[in-house]
């Protein structure tokens, strides 16, 4: 009994000093980007979010990149939430029972596929398709970026809406057949109206997921600094921009604002992966 006591402890010690560790970690890289950000918001002011770029003018403004990367994520969410709830109701309900799990197993594979790798495949078959289907352009486009990115972001969507039509199903499946309806109208006015909260949560995961990515919107939109008006232009993305300023000079205007791209960044994201976790813990799932 003392020994089962003992382990229960160092189970719950080794737990509650993981959870301080990381929750010390992801604060502290908060603080840092806070830190190393105030002496550009004390040059810039809040002004920053609201100009455009132009550092030839002394112009150090995000707004042109941050409605290049909702207006790239916008369009990925909305495709990737069509092929995810599709597919998992799929492998969830309406799939034959020898292919479910092969299907699963796919998903899982596309999920541990390095970003890079999708943005290298993008380049060779998504962007060539944009430049010839395009009236101009490249092909290196928003239209290109949000595609591949539509298809990065599907995995984590889908293992979400699985598991809450899975849990749906045990309850409320059955019942509907025995009342009359058929196993595709079961589905649909009974398993995913009752599974509503676990797909939000997917979504509002899936939407931090595409505005967090770097690679996909670096490799394919073009990094143009402007507001596209066509799905056929290109433009660049907050992460993007982070990943291009890098390399200019540390002590530059230019290389400060990366850090109060970071704040904003860090800031969507949380507050998306907090809607996301609470919305999925509702479900009770």
């Amino acid at each position: 009994m003392k020994s089962q006591t003992k382990s229960d402890l160092l189970l719950k010690f080794t737990i509650y000093s993981g959870t301080i560790c990381a929750f010390s970690v992801i604060f502290s890289i908060f603080i840092l980007l806070v830190f190393l950000g105030i002496p550009f918001f004390q040059q810039s002011g809040l002004s920053f979010f609201f100009e455009t770029w132009n550092p030839g003018q002394g112009k150090y403004g995000i707004l042109p990149m941050i409605y290049t990367t909702f207006i790239i994520a916008f369009p990925a969410l909305f495709t990737a939430f069509f092929l995810s709830l599709g597919f998992a109701c799929f492998a969830a309900s309406t799939g034959h029972s020898f292919l479910k799990k092969p299907a699963i197993t796919l998903i899982r594979t596309a999920s541990s596929i390095p970003t890079v790798v999708y943005a290298f495949i993008g380049v060779f078959l998504i962007v060539p398709f944009i430049r010839n289907i395009g009236p101009s352009g490249s092909g290196y486009s928003i239209l290109s970026a949000s595609l591949m990115l539509a298809l990065l972001i599907s995995p984590t969507m889908i293992f979400f809406f699985y598991d809450s039509i899975i849990e749906s199903e045990k309850s409320l499946k059955e019942g509907g057949l025995a009342l009359g309806a058929t196993k595709t109208e079961a589905l649909l006015y009974l398993v995913i109206p009752n599974a509503k909260n676990g797909i939000y949560a997917g979504v509002f995961l899936g939407m931090g997921r595409a505005i967090g990515d770097t690679m996909i919107s670096l490799m394919l939109a073009g990094n143009s600094i402007s507001f596209p008006m066509s799905p056929f232009e290109s433009g660049r993305t907050l992460t993007a921009h982070i990943g291009l300023v890098m390399a200019s000079d540390y002590d530059s205007p230019e290389f400060g604002s990366i850090f109060a791209c970071g704040i904003l960044l860090y800031l969507i994201t949380a507050v998306l992966s907090i809607v996301s976790k609470i919305i999925y813990e509702k479900t009770g799932t």
